[in-house]
């Protein structure tokens, strides 16, 4: 995976957390988050992203519910993936999500912020979160 970067994607409804890997894929970096619009602006801000960043793997948060099943968010996070991949040309990977939302809050209540800048921070936390625990299991690019 050296010199690979994977730029990891935690997909809402209204914003995407975004976090990139350095080239040799040890460590995680937040991205500002992005503010959703329409699905075909949104992919093409995450194109140039990966562009500018020669991104080689783009990491989607799999929606699993506790039972490790897909529900109606899965489906969507799906189809968003295949239109991503379309439009990019770059590989798309799932990585289960299940409980990054709620790590990224404790995580950043623990810091002491303040609720609002929590809320605003916890998209690209869940993103980083994501993306950390991508590269801690070994997993590679390919």
């Amino acid at each position: 995976m050296k010199n690979e970067r994977i730029l990891a994607l935690d997909l809402g409804r209204k914003r995407i957390g975004l976090a990139l890997s350095d080239p040799l894929g040890i460590s995680a970096q937040g991205l500002e988050t992005l503010q959703r619009t329409t699905i075909r602006e949104d992919i093409a801000a995450i194109e140039t992203l990966a562009r500018e960043h020669q991104v080689k793997l783009i990491l989607l948060g799999h929606p699993l519910n506790m039972k490790g099943d897909e529900g109606r968010q899965a489906v969507y996070t799906r189809e968003f993936a295949d239109k991503l991949r379309e439009r990019t040309g770059l590989a798309v990977r799932f990585w289960d999500e299940r409980l990054t939302s709620k790590e990224a809050e404790r995580v950043l209540k623990q810091s002491g912020i303040s609720i609002a800048k929590r809320a605003q921070a916890v998209d690209r936390m869940a993103a980083v979160i994501l993306l950390a625990s991508f590269l801690d299991s070994g997993a590679t690019a390919a």
